[in-house]
């Protein structure tokens, strides 16, 4: 097993053939090809909207969709609740579930494409799940990072009825994020400072972007 400090490599070409074209929804209902399979990671700090974001996306390209939150183990969750920060330890196993949910789904539905929650805060998280484009070169990993500032957070969280997650745990996720590097260029980057609906059509468009540029060189 990689160690917390380890990063995989990431692929960074495109194999130059493949079997099959697959297919993808996009919003008119039309058809269009798709190269690769995608794993569409919606990342951020609590109270940043990835659930609902990532929601929309999945929704509006027909996609499977996986609330990481719901992975988490009970003691995981019962140190969020009481307001202690996770450790590497904590997630490493938690991340490496999610991956292999992402592949599964992938694999059982016949998706072209899946859409995860998952705060990856740490450039290590990230790698951790972009080992799935490693071992299979048909599955391309992006990560949608829904960045925002922390008194907007701690407004949105305090707000939530019934949430385990508590307000002072948007100030430690701050204090250990680590923001997407420019050589991160998996990482596509949205500003949720606007509205919700603004939020998730910029989301969306990114997606669909990316989707785009996806084709046989």
């Amino acid at each position: 097993m990689l160690s917390y400090d380890e990063r995989p490599q990431v692929r960074s070409s495109m194999p130059s053939s493949r079997q099959a074209m697959r297919q993808l929804d996009n919003l008119n209902g039309s058809l269009k090809p798709a190269y690769h399979r995608h794993i569409w990671i919606i990342t951020g700090p609590a109270g940043c909207g990835k659930t609902t974001v990532a929601q929309h996306i999945a929704d509006k390209l027909n996609l499977p969709y996986i609330e990481g939150d719901e992975f988490h183990p009970p003691p995981n969750i019962k140190k969020m609740a009481e307001g202690i920060p996770l450790t590497d330890a904590d997630r490493w196993d938690w991340l490496v579930l999610l991956r292999q949910q992402a592949v599964e789904r992938l694999t059982n539905t016949g998706s072209s494409g899946v859409v995860l929650t998952c705060s990856a805060l740490k450039r290590k998280y990230r790698d951790v799940i972009r080992i799935a484009s490693y071992n299979d070169h048909d599955v391309i990993v992006h990560f949608v990072y829904l960045r925002a500032d922390e008194q907007v957070l701690l407004a949105r969280v305090k707000a939530r009825q019934g949430h385990y997650m508590k307000d002072s745990m948007v100030r430690s996720q701050f204090s250990s994020l680590e923001e997407p590097d420019k050589d991160e260029r998996d990482c596509l980057s949205v500003d949720v400072s606007g509205t919700l609906l603004h939020v998730q059509r910029k989301a969306l468009v990114m997606v669909q972007d990316a989707l785009a540029r996806d084709v046989p060189s």
